[in-house]
């Protein structure tokens, strides 16, 4: 192995600093960060060859959209979780109407 720096090598800083976090945090979070990490430096050099030989810049895009998904908002979260507890209500005999909840969370912005 070489000494060449690879885009997916962390800059010693970086994992200077992760290794500061391993005091306060879980190592499986400090360890879910760094392959974050590493995870976003390969698609960013998926992306910038797409764009330097191919020119696709709706390519790029849905790349990003797929491997990077946003999470689901609060709106979109508290809806499956009125779900879930309406699942859980009916299973137990004990359902009742949530359609008032619903539709005010469906009246939210999709923020």
């Amino acid at each position: 192995m070489t000494d060449q720096q690879h885009s997916n090598t962390p800059p010693l800083e970086l994992v200077e600093q992760w290794a500061d976090m391993l005091s306060s945090r879980s190592d499986y979070a400090v360890f879910s960060l760094a392959i974050q990490w590493g995870a976003d430096q390969e698609l960013e050099a998926c992306c910038d060859t797409l764009q330097r030989h191919a020119h696709w810049d709706l390519a790029v895009f849905e790349l990003m959209a797929d491997r990077r998904p946003k999470p689901p908002s609060l709106k979109e979260q508290a809806l499956l979780q009125l779900d879930t507890l309406n699942a859980d209500l009916a299973m137990h005999g004990r359902g009742c109407d949530l359609s008032q909840i619903r539709r005010a969370l469906e009246a939210l912005p999709n923020d």
